[in-house]
């Protein structure tokens, strides 16, 4: 009784939800909306005191991680839990292909029945950790939210990156603080470039802060490549 007692309603859909859920988008949301504040949370996936927020917090934000990402891309999104960012960026972006990887049962069930309710043909889902696709599957996005802090997100999703691939990691009020104490890393691995992004400007408030991470020729490929060149 007490958990019906503190089991909050789902709002109304805010006015820019369509605006940022366009076409069939749109009705595939607030079906995802709907398990998230339902089976979802009887599930132990998303906490009751989210539920008033599920639009603003959860799918808007997430869905504003669209903005950055190229047409037709391969994204794999670690550490999936109840589909935030994967499953809305699948809504929103029909055109990319999602692996939803997650490494506990009771949330891949959860994944896989509303990727069959929602009808998305342009979704997986995998049981697994990062390091079991290592060496097997390659991305050109690697996305995560809320997962793991930055030095740790790296070790994961650098391995599962072409060269030139992007991690797009969702951090808060602490994504400057964690882009600093992760140079180091960022250095030894070879990347690129690895900056902070504001999405959403106009759509949520505050704008969705991104870590964007480039990914170069990690130093151990290149070593990896010459003694294959030096065999030869």
């Amino acid at each position: 009784m007490a958990d019906n007692a503190e089991r909050e309603e789902l709002p109304e859909a805010p006015d820019v939800a369509r605006e940022v859920f366009t076409g069939d988008a749109w009705a595939k949301a607030q079906v995802f909306a709907e398990l998230l504040a339902g089976p979802g949370v009887v599930r132990g996936l998303l906490g009751p005191r989210e539920v008033p927020r599920i639009w603003d917090r959860h799918l808007l934000n997430c869905a504003v991680v669209a903005e950055v990402l190229a047409p037709k891309v391969k994204l794999v999104d670690i550490g999936s839990g109840a589909g935030l960012p994967g499953l809305v960026l699948a809504i929103v972006r029909p055109d990319i292909t999602v692996t939803l990887l997650e490494p506990l049962l009771r949330r891949t069930v959860f994944l896989s029945e509303c990727v069959e309710e929602l009808k998305l043909d342009n979704v997986e889902v995998l049981r697994g950790r990062a390091e079991d696709l290592v060496g097997k599957r390659y991305f050109d996005v690697a996305s995560a939210r809320a997962v793991a802090p930055l030095d740790r997100l790296l070790s994961w999703a650098l391995p599962l990156l072409r060269e030139g691939g992007e991690l797009l990691a969702m951090k808060g009020e602490r994504a400057t603080e964690e882009l600093a104490e992760a140079q180091g890393q960022l250095r030894a691995s070879g990347v690129q470039t690895a900056e902070l992004v504001s999405v959403g400007h106009g759509k949520v408030e505050p704008p969705a802060t991104l870590v964007r991470v480039v990914a170069g020729r990690a130093p151990e490929r290149d070593h990896k490549a010459s003694r294959r060149r030096r065999k030869r």
